[in-house]
């Protein structure tokens, strides 16, 4: 069944006061809701539901803009929620009349219209962002064709992985599973699981690396008799060979038999086994865990802030140069407008962007084609850095904790579009404070 959308109907209520009575109108998310398109939101969301019997969802307002507030003050899903109750601003953003003492949805409510939106239909929070900063004037669309890309890592919400952790946790998972599907095994293997790790903790600290070695493959040959007494016992049964145990036995066997210098995918995490190892080169952090992520920003710094303009996340940790085959179509098709020119690093040497676009690319410290202008331009390429900067630590793509590749994809357009929306909220504060300045000039040069 579609969502029943709400409208504004300016109707009176004898025991309550309208929100509009309440709050101050020229708040900058009030100013922002009235900007926003909602309908433009609601028929690309609406595309998901079907029409059939069943209780209606909830509106799209609502759902978007709590949306819209999570990632752009960086909340998680409950303190979202304790604060929407609070603020009657957050209420009124999602379309609310009336304050509202409850809360009107699940918090769950949220993660399940992430995971029936997807990546294609989020993608329309960022689009709007784009769309109001042309309309009030934050940047111009003339701005959104001259482009800075980049790759970064959005990290998983994972621990650091190492052999011994991954073996002890593959064990544990297996034998608690064996539990509760009534699977009676020889051996648990418990205690000494538990002192072979912490062996293996303190000699590799020590760096008595033989020891370490040998309590680590104690830990190995815990987890393949483990393997081999649960692949004994549930043999014949088609339920619990396929789906009960099928999953949880393949990751411990690819995670006993993998090692350190294999080539190929690898399994980092047991609870996240899409995370990948990616190396930037960062002399703080050699390795990072999660997806590589493309992020594009507007060259020039526009009078609202340097927006990002398309954020993709490329699972399979591919090279640099070869995402802009998919990533500057991809790009266009959201901002509306030919990218003009696009400015990169190093990395993408050897780009494979379309035939078009061969001589649009400009990489950094290339001689061929760099006239004055472009020279001036290109100096400005780093400014993307401290975008993604942001985007990290105040909009939740520092870590994500989103589940499956579909979450770490959702979890990057979101970011992008919560931080488009917190420059918004910026720009129309100014706004509202150089109209006050105006017209206080104004007033000053009224003779009393």
């Amino acid at each position: 069944m579609k969502p029943r959308e709400r409208r504004e109907t300016g109707e009176r209520d004898l025991f309550r006061s309208r929100l509009d009575q309440l709050i101050d109108l020229l708040h900058p998310l009030v100013k922002l809701a009235r900007e926003t398109d909602w309908a433009f939101l609601e028929k690309t969301f609406g595309a998901a539901y079907t029409d059939g019997p069943g209780q209606p969802p909830l509106p799209t307002r609502l759902m978007a803009g709590l949306i819209i507030l999570k990632y752009t003050h960086n909340l998680s899903d409950e303190a979202l929620c304790e604060r929407w109750v609070e603020n009657p601003y957050y209420q009124y953003f999602c379309g609310e009349e009336f304050f509202q003492h409850e809360l009107v949805l699940d918090r769950s409510s949220l993660s399940n219209w992430r995971k029936r939106m997807g990546e294609e239909k989020v993608r329309a929070l960022l689009q709007e962002s784009l769309s109001v900063a042309t309309k009030t004037g934050a940047v111009k669309p003339a701005q959104l064709c001259e482009v800075i890309v980049d790759t970064t890592v959005q990290p998983k919400n994972v621990m650091f992985p190492t052999d011994a952790r991954l073996l002890n946790r593959a064990r544990e998972i297996l034998v608690r599973l064996a539990k509760t599907s009534g699977v009676d095994l020889r051996q648990s293997y418990a205690r000494v699981g538990k002192l072979a790790l912490i062996r293996h903790q303190r000699y590799a600290h020590a760096k008595q690396f033989k020891r370490a070695n040998r309590a680590l493959k104690k830990l190995r040959t815990y987890l393949g008799r483990v393997i081999r007494d649960v692949a004994r016992k549930i043999e014949g049964d088609a339920w619990l060979e396929e789906m009960v145990f099928g999953p949880v036995l393949s990751l411990a066997r690819r995670v006993r038999d993998q090692h350190s210098h294999q080539r190929g995918p690898k399994v980092y995490s047991l609870h996240a086994p899409e995370v990948e190892c990616i190396g930037k080169g960062k002399a703080h952090r050699p390795y990072e865990f999660g997806v590589k992520v493309s992020v594009a920003t507007t060259l020039a710094h526009a009078k609202g802030g340097q927006f990002v303009t398309h954020v993709k996340a490329l699972p399979g940790n591919p090279y640099d140069g070869h995402t802009l085959k998919t990533v500057i179509p991809d790009m266009e098709a959201l901002v509306g407008n030919t990218i003009e020119r696009a400015f990169t690093d190093k990395g993408y040497r050897g780009h494979n962007a379309p035939p078009d676009y061969k001589f649009r690319v400009f990489i950094a410290g290339q001689r061929r084609r760099m006239t004055p202008k472009i020279k001036r331009e290109m100096r400005r390429r780093s400014a993307i850095e401290p975008v993604i900067g942001h985007m990290k630590a105040e909009h939740r793509m520092g870590r994500n904790y989103l589940w499956y590749r579909q979450g770490d994809a959702i979890n990057a357009v979101l970011a992008a579009a919560g931080y488009n929306f917190s420059l918004l909220l910026r720009w129309l504060r100014l706004l509202l404070l150089r109209i006050l300045a105006v017209l206080s000039a104004r007033l000053q040069l009224i003779p009393a």
